[in-house]
């Protein structure tokens, strides 16, 4: 086993992979199905035919580009494990903000009730739901096959009795007079230009549906403004992913839809990374 796995490994190194060796490894515990310490303790062992050829084709997969959580089909986000599937985004450290403020808001509620839009794998409200029992979430994303994934990762991690999905696009699914005491989003905001010269991995592995945010990038925001005060409970808080040169044009859209009270908030890189609005001074 140790000889077929190094020999992905110098494969990689050749090949130019900056982490030929975590990638390798990472590859032989997916494909021989053990860890990193049954790996090194049969180190000996011969690889059945059948392991072996996954480990090449994961191996074949990653040399032409691919990432290696698209090719594992998981990531970790908020100590948790999500699948992935093709479309859906990877959630990204940075995301977990919006999970870290949700958690201050409804940590401060009784039976709070949360609105994810765009929801993907699902991260940030299963996340929160995890985190209190008596909360209750509704996931809403245009792609059937990323509310699927967003079932399953709810139901693996014990929440899907409490995740209604739905399939549309922003607010259109919901019923009118829904309310809700949060909403969260981690919207397409990448000019339609600029996904040209995206990093490969990015621009051929993402669905280009949670990338495009149209023109300027802002069109999603100006989507959600637009409605979001209708599904708001009174003293309701927003909060929205950025990309860092977008703070100052997403505030302006939100104060002009009617927000009095918005807030950047900047991730550990000190970008700007999250818009906070509500529509009422908290009394």
């Amino acid at each position: 086993m140790g000889a077929a796995w190094r020999g992905i490994r110098d494969l990689f190194r050749r090949a130019g992979i900056d982490t030929a060796e975590l990638d390798a490894r990472l590859f032989a515990e997916a494909a021989f199905g053990m860890d990193r310490l049954e790996l090194v303790n049969r180190e000996r062992e011969e690889v059945p035919a059948k392991q072996l050829a996954a480990l090449q084709d994961f191996a074949d997969r990653r040399l032409k580009g691919e990432p290696v959580v698209r090719i594992l089909g998981e990531k970790e986000f908020w100590g948790l494990g999500f699948k992935l599937n093709a479309a859906t985004l990877v959630p990204r450290p940075e995301t977990e903000l919006l999970v870290e403020r949700g958690l201050e808001v409804i940590g401060a509620l009784d039976k709070a009730r949360v609105l994810d839009l765009g929801t993907g794998t699902g991260c940030i409200p299963i996340a929160l739901l995890t985190e209190y029992s008596d909360v209750t979430a509704v996931a809403i994303d245009l792609s059937a096959e990323a509310l699927e994934m967003a079932r399953y990762n709810a139901n693996r991690h014990g929440v899907g009795g409490r995740l209604k999905t739905l399939r549309g696009s922003w607010f259109d699914p919901l019923e009118p007079g829904e309310r809700f005491d949060l909403i969260t989003s981690n919207p397409p905001y990448i000019e339609s230009a600029e996904i040209a010269g995206l990093m490969p991995e990015v621009r051929e592995h993402d669905p280009r549906l949670a990338l495009d945010g149209g023109p300027d990038g802002l069109a999603a925001y100006r989507a959600i403004a637009a409605e979001a005060g209708l599904f708001l409970a009174p003293e309701g808080v927003l909060l929205l992913e950025i990309g860092s040169s977008q703070a100052a044009a997403v505030s302006d859209i939100f104060i002009g839809a009617g927000f009095t009270q918005v807030e950047v908030l900047r991730d550990l890189a000190a970008h700007d990374r999250m818009i906070v609005a509500q529509l009422n001074t908290p009394s």
